[in-house]
């Protein structure tokens, strides 16, 4: 299709502005358009998904390390928890979880109560929170990443993605989260693509990328993504949480209300 192309461009720049201050890539709010107006089959709209996490996260990570936010072992933890995932889940997708049905309960399943226990922690005073609750030990932090990187695998979002809303519903400043999250997605879902295309060749159906789609899209987000990291510093913590517990809700009620038509 013609329109592909300049429609792709246009929705990974205005997903990428809006995600990129919470940390999170915007694939995860690429399905419906790719589902619903562009036609991706499935499971080869996950790869498609990696490809755009690939393409754009360069440009918020790049304004990340110029205003010196990309800083820390959080993103190198991550990054260690999240890889070896992401090649489980990509397995997964392609040989036990193929149909849209089941795809949709995941996503609903996921993303409405870690959305809905994001905005309720973040209005609860900070008073009935105790100090550093949002810390985790080294260990338990990379164990949680190993198991959102088999799930981002299957969901086609690298798996930084789940782990910001995480974080950041256990106290953890967003300014230091989103970064961090970024780079896992980014990582990941180099890992991730490189794994769908294996397995596209070794498997009948449609398991790979939509090439001109994913690249279309990906353009747009390194462009929205740059301008959201840029922006991210101007904007109070408490709308950054409210803004990404939001996101998550509505999209998690969105398949959810698709799952059961």
């Amino acid at each position: 299709m013609d329109w592909a192309v300049p429609g792709g461009l246009a929705a990974g720049l205005l997903i990428a502005t809006v995600t990129a201050p919470v940390g999170v890539s915007g694939a995860v709010f690429l399905l419906p358009v790719q589902l619903s107006v562009f036609g991706v089959p499935n499971p080869a709209i996950t790869p498609t998904n990696l490809l755009f996490n690939v393409v754009a996260g360069p440009g918020a990570l790049w304004r990340y390390r110029y205003d010196g936010a990309l800083r820390g072992d959080l993103a190198r933890r991550l990054v260690l928890g999240t890889l070896p995932g992401v090649v489980v889940g990509a397995a997964i997708r392609v040989f036990a979880l193929p149909g849209p049905d089941v795809f949709r309960l995941l996503i609903a399943t996921l993303l409405l109560p870690l959305g809905l226990w994001l905005c309720l922690r973040t209005l609860t005073p900070a008073r009935h929170r105790p100090p550093h609750a949002g810390e985790l030990p080294p260990r338990t932090l990379t164990g949680l990443a190993l198991a959102i990187g088999v799930v981002g695998g299957i969901y086609g979002i690298g798996g930084g993605s789940l782990l910001g809303p995480i974080l950041v519903g256990r106290g953890l400043p967003v300014a230091r989260v989103a970064p961090a999250a970024l780079a896992a997605t980014f990582a990941t879902s180099l890992v991730g693509a490189a794994a769908y295309t294996l397995l596209s060749l070794a498997t009948t159906g449609d398991v790979a990328p939509d090439w001109w789609l994913g690249l279309a899209c990906g353009t747009g987000g390194l462009i929205g993504g740059y301008l959201g990291a840029r922006l991210q510093p101007r904007l109070p913590e408490r709308a950054l949480r409210l803004l990404l517990g939001t996101l998550a809700a509505a999209l998690g009620a969105e398949y959810a209300g698709q799952t059961l038509n």
